[in-house]
C-alpha cells in the first residue's frame, strides 16, 4: 500500500509541474484551437453539402464533430515529446532520472498532464459545435464518456510521441517523425468517414489504429443518434491495452534519453 501511495505521489508530482508550465503559458493551447476550428467551420461546412458519404441520419457536421474532437487530441499530444527532448537539452531529465522516482511514474504524470490539457482542447471543441448548431449529448453518463476517451486518448498519443522522443533524442527528427505520423493517423481512422468507404486494406490499418476505436466511442457519447461500430467496453479495453504497452516501453527507453 505504501508502494501504491508512493507511486501515485510520484506521478501526480510531475503531473502537477506540467500543469503549471501549461497555465504559466497558455499560448500553446490557443494555437491548437485554431484548427479545429477551421477543419469544423470550413471543411465540415463544405462536406455538408455532399450527399455522397453514408453517415445514416446524421449531418455529416455532427458525423465529423468528434472526429475532430480526436484529431484535435492527436495533433496537440503527438508533439508532447518535444517537451521532453528540450529537458533532456537543458539537463532536466538527469535531474530527473537521480530521484528514487519510478521510471513509469515519471511517464504517467506527464500522459496524465496530457490527458488534461485534451480536456481543455474538448472544451474547445464543443464550444464551436454548439455554435454550429451540432446536436450534442448533454446526459451526465454521455458527458463522462466524451470526457474518459479524451483523457485515455490523451495519454496514449503523449506517450506514443515520448517513446518516439527517446528514440530519435533531436527536435529536428522529432519534428519530421511526428509530421509523417499525425496525417496517415489520422486519415487511416473513422474521423472524417466511416469504415465501410475504405479499401480493404486500409480498413485492416484503421482496425489497428487506436485513434479508430477514440473516435467511436466519442461519437457514441457526444452527439444525438451517433452510433458505434464497437462495443464502449472493447474501445476503452483496447485504448488502455494500448496506452499500457506504450507506459511500459517509454519507462524502458526514457532512461537512455539521458545518454
Amino acid at each position: 500500500m505504501n508502494r501504491l501511495l508512493s507511486y501515485l505521489n510520484e506521478t501526480f508530482a510531475v503531473c502537477d509541474a506540467e500543469v503549471r508550465k501549461l497555465i504559466r503559458d497558455p499560448t500553446e493551447l490557443l494555437s491548437r484551437a485554431i484548427q479545429p476550428v477551421l477543419w469544423l467551420a470550413v471543411f465540415g461546412q463544405v462536406f455538408s453539402q455532399v450527399r455522397g458519404i453514408p453517415t445514416g441520419n446524421l449531418r455529416y457536421l455532427d458525423f465529423m464533430a468528434p472526429g475532430i474532437l480526436a484529431q484535435s487530441i492527436l495533433f496537440s499530444a503527438i508533439f508532447y515529446g518535444i517537451a521532453i527532448i528540450w529537458e533532456r537539452d537543458l539537463g532536466i531529465v538527469h535531474k530527473l532520472l537521480v530521484t528514487p522516482a519510478h521510471r513509469s511514474a515519471l511517464i504517467m504524470g506527464k500522459a496524465f498532464a496530457a490527458g488534461l490539457r485534451g480536456l481543455v482542447q474538448a472544451a474547445v471543441v464543443y464550444l464551436v459545435a454548439i455554435a454550429l448548431h451540432v446536436e450534442i449529448r448533454w446526459e451526465l453518463m454521455p458527458i463522462l464518456t466524451v470526457a474518459a476517451g479524451v483523457f485515455v486518448g490523451s495519454c496514449i498519443f503523449s506517450t506514443f510521441s515520448l517513446v518516439i522522443a527517446c528514440i530519435v533524442k533531436t527536435r529536428e527528427r522529432f519534428m519530421g517523425i511526428g509530421q509523417v505520423l499525425t496525417m496517415p493517423l489520422f486519415f487511416a481512422s473513422n474521423a472524417i468517414y466511416p469504415l465501410e468507404l475504405m479499401p480493404g486494406w486500409l480498413k485492416v490499418i484503421a482496425v489497428c489504429n487506436p485513434l479508430t476505436y477514440l473516435v467511436d466511442a466519442l461519437r457514441s457519447g457526444m452527439i444525438v443518434g451517433g452510433t458505434s461500430v464497437y462495443a464502449l467496453t472493447t474501445s476503452f479495453a483496447v485504448m488502455l491495452s494500448v496506452f499500457t504497452v506504450l507506459l511500459l516501453l517509454a519507462a524502458r527507453l526514457y532512461p537512455g534519453l539521458a545518454r
